[in-house]
């Protein structure tokens, strides 16, 4: 079973495009899901030391739209959470494009084949260039990812069993959030650190009898059952900068459950203290099917 590139190092640039198959597209699309790994593929022969990596994603909408195939079992709408404070909002999307590599115009350029060979088929609704900044730190100062499972434990954690309905396979979930750095930057270093529950310099966890209940920490130290590959953003024309979050897992049940007690709070109430500097504007899931089910697409039953 070959399955799509999720785990590897941390790349230094990233692109995350997320479009909407337009009416009449999903013959193109189903076909171009086949042509996908080659694509890639021929990319990565000539930029070889680019370590391009490509992911894709089908959402929950176009699925029975390409195949009458069952549905991933996991596979279903973001659910809006407004019970608390704060809302992470249900954003549409189609297909998620996840890119990868120590340079972004081998990103661009690939994506600049799939846009064009797709055509009018899909119109791109959100496009997110990220970077890696400084030592693997997200625009608020801190190390982000540190506590994400490696080796083999990160596949087991990504990819679906064999004996799943569609093994090998990943869910995806992905949250673009914009960071009030004016509003950060006037707590102390001290502040900041209770807000995350870690160290800012050192990337030292703290003590569970120190750690703020309300800590970005506390509130998702679950056990390691997602591998994200958050990338910080940002644009000074705009003013927008921020984090995309991007966490696979092999039940989305296992992000949601962190959303849950970010945003309505772990006792209810006592939600992630990091929203009041963060907020989501985006919030989409998608199923990621193994290079080898790509291979099949264009076989499977018509919807």
């Amino acid at each position: 079973m070959t399955i799509q590139h999720i785990v590897d190092k941390p790349s230094r640039a990233a692109l995350f495009l997320v479009l909407d198959v337009t009416p009449g597209g999903e013959v193109a699309v189903r076909d171009f899901i086949g042509e996908f790994k080659g694509l890639v593929k021929s990319l990565n022969f000539r930029y070889s030391a680019e370590d391009l990596f490509a992911v894709i994603g089908i959402g929950a909408k176009l699925w029975p739209r390409l195949t009458s195939a069952p549905v991933p079992a996991g596979l279903k709408e973001f659910e809006e959470i407004s019970q608390g404070k704060y809302t992470a909002p249900s954003t549409p999307g189609d297909l998620l494009f996840h890119f990868r590599a120590e340079s972004y115009d081998v990103c661009h350029e690939l994506a600049s084949q799939i846009l064009t060979k797709l055509g009018d088929a899909v119109r791109v609704l959100d496009e997110t260039q990220g970077f890696k900044y400084l030592d693997g730190r997200d625009l608020l100062g801190f190390v982000d990812g540190s506590a994400n499972p490696t080796d083999n434990e990160a596949l087991e954690t990504a990819l679906l069993p064999e004996d799943a309905d569609y093994p090998r396979g990943s869910y995806v979930t992905v949250q673009k959030y914009t960071h009030d750095l004016k509003a950060w930057a006037q707590l102390t270093v001290e502040e900041q650190e209770d807000v995350i529950g870690r160290s800012k310099v050192d990337d030292i966890e703290m003590d569970d009898d120190v750690k703020p209940s309300n800590s970005h920490v506390a509130l998702n130290d679950l056990d390691e059952d997602i591998y994200r590959e958050n990338m910080a953003f940002g644009s000074f024309a705009s003013g927008e900068m921020g984090t995309y979050f991007i966490g696979y897992a092999r039940d989305p049940e296992f992000v949601n459950e962190r959303l849950r007690n970010m945003f309505i709070g772990d006792p209810v109430g006592n939600y992630d203290r990091i929203l009041d500097f963060s907020t989501a504007v985006t919030g989409t899931n998608f199923f990621v099917p193994s290079l080898t089910l790509m291979g099949e697409f264009s076989e499977l039953p018509l919807p």
